[in-house]
């Protein structure tokens, strides 16, 4: 049972009348109409604000009976059967579009990790990767598909039919699972891509839409390029695929054209041209070109959307996808705006931004909406006083609500392998094996040794960094390095590390520490690899916090990131370049593929 809020507020005669007579009463300290907005986002408020709502209901000689503003809390799946048209389904593809950034191929080790942690935040669908792209991501859909039980398990499909058994193979395992199959509507595409004929096109998207419902129930269908497409066409191909079984319509602006405003439009007016449309739920998926991907998702659900596809951080190729994370919190502070609900747990948002970003190895911008390090930074002194007094001065929303918080102290050295596991498990962190569990303690007693003080942040920065060194059947592995800096002389670096299980000694000299290291590891190696990037991030505060370094090295036009995390920065830089390397040494890496 819980308060519904809407309706209590509605008993004072609304927001700013309620405000009004909340000032009138306590002229100092009262809530501000902005405050209760937020109750009613929230569905809940302070109790000392439900004390000062009896005493104003007394003062206006109308005792408040609360019993009567109690309702039951509907389920997600009562909610959603109840009134569909107000749920807005949640479809990540993180690990199907987001991974086609440049260096962010993820293990199926590091898949599973995500999965597990997008499940754990609620998403709706997770697209798990394009199974027919090769033997590995079919595996690692196909391995998805036996871990995940809430969420629903997607693969992307061509729309022809090796594509689509593929599909339907690799979810198979899955309690509930979809079908994602495409193929560009477009006449620039379809002419120059496809070399296909219009009509050419709707036979192959309804065959595929066919084959999949012997597979699933549960088909989704994606024009490719649809902002450029042919109302009159997409409308015929919709028309023709809802009849064979397809149960989602996604309208994609695959290549982050559109603007909000022209979006809402189109949106309108292909869910009115297509007769049969409310049979199926209709989807977007807005790519990031003109930085825009956010506000025409939002447009689309204003349209009548009621899915929109969206990865964490907005990970993606080129510019990126819509954020999930802005995506979610813009429908819940402005619910007064969309009245529409989703079924993420926010508390979740910030732990699942920090694990994607280690994995792939993309550091999350500061300023980054929601989850960047100065989402919840104020740093003018009118703005700081004004939260000092009352935060909702300057936030529109609490750091916690979306899963930040302090730094907790979790383990010390003292701590066993039973409580290093139990906190793991409370941590949302499943090590696929005794071994990777008997290594990750190791690594941890090793921490606690030179760290005093470990907390979460420090947990998992150890943890992805072991399961990168176990994943890649350590091809090369860090042993010791030793470097030499003095003032006016070149920093020396010697570096042992083994390469394919030998031990291999090398040293070279720098402009700085980090190039003397990866000049030294290149020596031996001669990977003929380009940098493309390096940077450091502080896992925790203070001076003895985990450094988590990442590197990006280019060679024959494919792009990989290798990570290393230790309380010595040049340690963990040694770390992530030898990560990377293993990548490019590794046996076939899962790899997305499909444009949409």
């Amino acid at each position: 049972m819980q308060l519904d809020i809407e309706r209590l507020i509605a008993y004072f005669g609304g927001v700013n009348a309620l405000a009004e007579a909340l000032k009138q009463q306590h002229p100092e300290d009262a809530a501000s109409a902005a405050a209760i907005y937020k109750w009613r986002t929230r569905g809940s408020l302070p109790l000392n604000q439900l004390q000062r709502l009896s005493a104003l209901a007394e003062a206006q000689g109308r005792p408040l009976d609360l019993n009567a503003f109690l309702q039951q809390q509907p389920t997600l799946e009562q909610t959603t059967m109840s009134n569909p048209n107000n749920r807005v389904i949640i479809f990540d593809t993180t690990l199907r579009d987001g991974e086609q950034s440049p260096g962010a191929a993820m293990t199926k080790e590091e898949k599973i990790r995500v999965a597990r942690q997008l499940e754990k935040l609620g998403v709706d669908v997770i697209e798990a990767g394009f199974a027919a792209a090769s033997p590995g991501d079919f595996e690692a859909v196909n391995e998805i598909a036996k871990t995940i039980t809430k969420a629903t398990v997607c693969s992307l499909a061509r729309a022809n039919e090796k594509d689509v058994r593929a599909a339907g193979e690799a979810v198979s395992p899955a309690p509930k699972k979809r079908i994602h199959t495409f193929i560009a509507t477009s006449p620039l595409h379809m002419e120059y891509k496809l070399k296909m004929k219009p009509q050419q096109v709707i036979d192959a998207a309804v065959k595929a839409v066919k084959i999949a419902k012997e597979y699933t129930d549960d088909v989704e269908f994606s024009a490719e390029d649809a902002v450029r497409s042919d109302l009159d066409f997409l409308a015929r191909i919709f028309t023709e695929v809802i009849e064979a079984g397809a149960t989602t319509i996604n309208i994609p602006d695959t290549v982050g054209y559109s603007i909000p405003s022209v979006w809402y439009e189109r949106i309108s007016e292909i869910i009115r041209s297509v007769p049969n449309g409310d049979k199926v739920v209709w989807s977007t998926h807005c790519h990031n070109d003109l930085g825009l991907a956010v506000g025409n998702s939002l447009a689309a659900i204003q349209a009548g959307v009621r899915q929109v596809e969206c990865t964490i951080n907005g990970l993606g190729e080129r510019a990126g996808n819509a954020s999930l994370e802005e995506i979610v919190m813009a429908l819940k502070v402005r619910h007064d705006v969309f009245g529409l609900e989703t079924g993420i747990d926010t508390t979740q948002i910030v732990p699942a931004s920090k694990l994607v970003s280690t994995v792939t190895g993309y550091p999350i911008q500061p300023n980054k909406a929601i989850v960047g390090a100065n989402a919840f930074a104020h740093e003018s002194g009118i703005h700081q006083d004004g939260v000092l007094k009352h935060r909702e001065t300057y936030e529109i929303m609490s750091a916690e609500s979306v899963g930040w918080s302090a730094n907790r102290l979790t383990l010390g050295k003292l701590s066993g392998r039973n409580a290093f596991k139990t906190k793991l498990a409370e941590l949302g962190i499943e090590l696929g094996s005794e071994e990777a569990l008997n290594a990750a303690f190791a690594r941890f007693k090793e921490l606690a040794d030179k760290k005093r003080e470990i907390f979460d942040e420090d947990l998992h920065a150890l943890v992805s960094d072991e399961m990168v060194s176990l994943s890649q059947q350590e091809h090369f592995k860090f042993i010791s390095q030793h470097i030499t800096t003095e003032t006016g002389e070149e920093p020396r670096a010697e570096v042992v590390f083994s390469m394919h299980g030998e031990e291999k000694h090398a040293q070279a000299t720098g402009s700085g520490p980090v190039d003397a290291i990866f000049k030294a590891i290149e020596s031996v190696v001669q990977s003929g690899a380009q940098l493309q990037l390096y940077s450091v991030n502080a896992v925790t505060a203070g001076t003895e916090s985990q450094g988590e370094t990442s590197v990006r090295l280019l060679r024959d036009g494919r792009v990989v990131n290798g990570q290393g995390a230790d309380t010595d920065i040049l340690v963990a830089t040694a770390k992530a370049y030898l990560s990377a390397l293993s990548k490019f040494e590794g046996a076939e890496r899962v790899k997305a593929q499909g444009t949409i």
